[in-house]
């Protein structure tokens, strides 16, 4: 769970499970976001018992070597708010994904 912006060693250490990205889910109201599981599903887990709502929840993968994200994950099917791939599809909810990872993860 990162609240704060994160540390060289928390990089390092969500970058153990995949080695050159991280899977995270990013709370884009409380501005918090959960990585490094093996699953999004996970890092999701983690941020509903800390009190997120389900709504506000959206998966990505973060490269913090090349600053891409990939907006893409199983739990950001949700036909009831128009989303209906994997891939995050409102630009605005992109750019909230975005700027959230950028200020927490920033890159090495």
């Amino acid at each position: 769970m990162i609240r704060e912006p994160a540390t060289k060693q928390q990089i390092e250490e969500m970058l153990e499970t995949w080695g050159v990205f991280i899977k995270i889910v990013v709370d884009i109201e409380r501005e918090i976001l959960a990585g490094g599981g093996e699953r999004h599903y996970k890092c999701e887990q983690e941020l509903l018992k800390d009190g997120s709502r389900q709504r506000d929840l959206w998966g990505a993968d973060s490269s913090p070597y090349t600053q891409e994200i990939v907006f893409e994950s199983i739990i950001n099917i949700r036909p009831s708010e128009n989303n209906r791939s994997m891939e995050i599809q409102s630009p605005l909810i992109r750019e909230r994904v975005t700027q959230i990872t950028q200020r927490l993860l920033g890159g090495l």
